[in-house]
């Protein structure tokens, strides 16, 4: 089965300025989701898909393709990730030639390995499903979530499970936010990703973090220093 890579980065983020290219442990953002697609081994192109010629420059120093502009229709808040993807693989089967497996891996996905991205590869394969996608489990039972009131006080959403001990409620994961392989047709259909023709890519908890915020972002570099065993002095050098 042939495959591609495609990173969606566009240049206009507005909680963290120039997220995708900000030096995050020593390297651009990007640079680490691209190395490590590169790595896998496991896709005829890894490319970027973005409407800013820096993060088209720094993309291509550290290997990707970035065959064209993304469209400023594509680069809204408002546009959703499968549309970008679906934009990516219209243009690779009109000018080069139709992947089966088409994987979206973010461009803030620095925690990503080889190994991820050649399993999920594996998965979607070997289950025939439509998307195969990185989720983690919740740190707490989300039957056990509270709300603030009105009134500001406190009530549980799901009250019936009070008295519920925790090691008998069900598990619940969210999405990790880091991959998602897909069919080639499940793109272009725009089909949903959360779905039961969609199936998931366990990660650890300690390999997974939002990065929407400053906070979030020290928070991603401490983790990612121990999860690779870097040392902060030499990161910082």
């Amino acid at each position: 089965m042939k495959a591609i890579t495609v990173i969606p980065a566009r240049g206009g983020s507005k909680r963290i300025p120039r997220k995708n290219i900000r030096p995050f442990c020593g390297k651009p953002m990007i640079a680490w989701p691209i190395e490590a697609a590169r790595a896998a081994g496991c896709s005829e192109a890894v490319m970027v898909s973005t409407d800013d010629p820096e993060i088209a420059e720094v993309s291509r120093a550290f290997g990707a393709d970035v065959p064209f502009v993304r469209p400023a229709s594509l680069a809204d808040d408002h546009t959703g990730t499968v549309e970008v993807i679906a934009h990516a693989a219209a243009w690779y089967i009109e000018n080069v030639a139709v992947p089966d497996l088409i994987c979206c891996l973010y461009a803030t996905a620095p925690f990503v390995t080889p190994a991820d991205l050649q399993y999920g590869r594996e998965l979607i394969a070997a289950r025939g499903a439509a998307y195969a996608f990185s989720v983690t489990t919740f740190a707490s039972p989300i039957q056990r979530a509270l709300r603030v009131t009105d009134t500001g006080g406190v009530e549980m959403f799901a009250p019936e499970h009070l008295n519920t001990r925790s090691q008998d409620l069900e598990p619940a994961y969210h999405d990790a936010g880091q991959f998602y392989w897909g069919r080639t047709e499940a793109w272009l259909e725009l089909m949903a990703l959360f779905t039961p023709a969609s199936v998931p890519i366990i990660l650890p908890r300690h390999r997974v973090q939002d990065i929407d915020t400053e906070e979030d972002w020290e928070i991603a570099e401490r983790l990612f220093i121990c999860s690779r065993g870097l040392e902060v002095n030499a990161i910082n050098a």
